[in-house]
């Protein structure tokens, strides 16, 4: 293995002292334009790249981000959000010579998690995700002193800067799709209520069928996994006048509840119309092809690094970032009702 050039090196190469080297890389005033340049067009030859050790000893920074988040790490990999935004994130991240310091925990222990991060120094903010109603985490951050962005607006006061993407117009457009076809019978499977996302969804679900005149036939609580969409699919299908569609809080249930409904003997969309959101990978790809509402975690990933950078860089007026609403993608698990 070559051995990892130094800035003695650099200073050799260019015919400097290291302490010269160190200014030019540094970006300190007191060289001439002439050196700077030697030194850079050396250290460009040399492949010199900075040790982010060496970086964080002499800056007092970690050159990283954390997110911490809780789920199942078995299923973390199917995850049809995070995957997709922490890909985002790295996009960002790797132009700065920053990583990213992933902590997947157990529920209830998320506020350990950010302690270890910030007793630890081992970042210089962290992405706040799955915001909760009246969120005791952004008090946390604010005692701890770590600076954060959060993953859309919380619903109480926070000092943080927020990405935000607002999923209620794709959960309109659904509700709507499926009135337009005719459905009058119309559930749905919502994600927990503690989320404040998952709330916004509901509501929005609640209130297109509202201005149509109509009630949800029911409404399930789900946990975004697949074994949730199974459940609560058998739940709803067997009730004594079931819905002829479903609308779900994310594709991942959506398309478990697709598979429990053909087990179930029923014909999608012929029987039952389905509907999911995130535009997942294999929203496209099962049979029939699942109705969505497409969001972009690669965006959200790539805006909210962009973002936490500002504040961590120092810039004390980051303003909230707004992404393009989600939007509907029609496939072929929606069609008009059966006779």
């Amino acid at each position: 293995m070559a051995k990892r050039p130094t800035i003695a090196d650099v200073a050799r190469r260019a015919g400097v002292s290291k302490g010269s080297v160190s200014f030019a890389l540094n970006g300190r005033p007191g060289l001439a334009q002439s050196t700077v340049d030697k030194i850079l067009a050396a250290a460009d030859e040399l492949g010199w790249r900075p040790s982010n050790r060496a970086r964080s000893l002499s800056v007092s920074k970690a050159f990283a981000l954390g997110l911490v988040i809780t789920r199942d790490p078995a299923v973390l990999s199917s995850d049809p959000f995070f995957p997709a935004f922490i890909a985002g994130v790295e996009s960002v991240l790797s132009t700065r010579g920053q990583a990213l310091v992933l902590q997947v925990v157990a529920d209830g222990s998320e506020a350990d998690g950010y302690r270890r991060l910030a007793q630890d120094g081992r970042v210089d903010g962290v992405f706040l995700s799955d915001l909760r109603h009246d969120d005791p985490r952004i008090g946390l951050l604010v005692e701890l002193g770590l600076p954060a962005v959060t993953l859309n607006r919380p619903d109480g006061d926070s000092p943080f800067p927020a990405v935000t993407l607002d999923d209620r117009p794709g959960t309109r457009a659904v509700v709507e799709h499926l009135i337009e076809l005719g459905h009058t019978r119309i559930a749905q499977v919502a994600g927990p209520p503690a989320f404040v996302h998952a709330t916004a969804r509901s509501t929005a679900f609640a209130e297109t069928l509202a201005a149509a005149g109509l009630e949800p036939v029911a409404v399930e609580t789900g946990d975004f996994t697949a074994a949730g969409g199974i459940e609560t699919t058998r739940r709803l299908l067997a009730l004594p006048e079931p819905p002829t569609a479903i609308v779900y809080a994310n594709d991942r249930m959506a398309i478990a509840g697709l598979g429990a409904a053909q087990a179930a003997g029923l014909t999608v969309p012929d029987d039952l119309s389905i509907a999911g959101f995130d535009d997942s990978e294999l929203a496209e790809y099962v049979h029939p092809g699942l109705t969505t509402v497409r969001a972009d975690p690669f965006r959200f990933g790539e805006t909210a690094a962009q973002t936490l950078n500002r504040v961590v860089d120092g810039d004390t007026d980051v303003p909230d970032v707004e992404l393009p609403p989600a939007e509907l993608v029609v496939r072929r698990s929606t069609a008009a009702p059966p006779l």
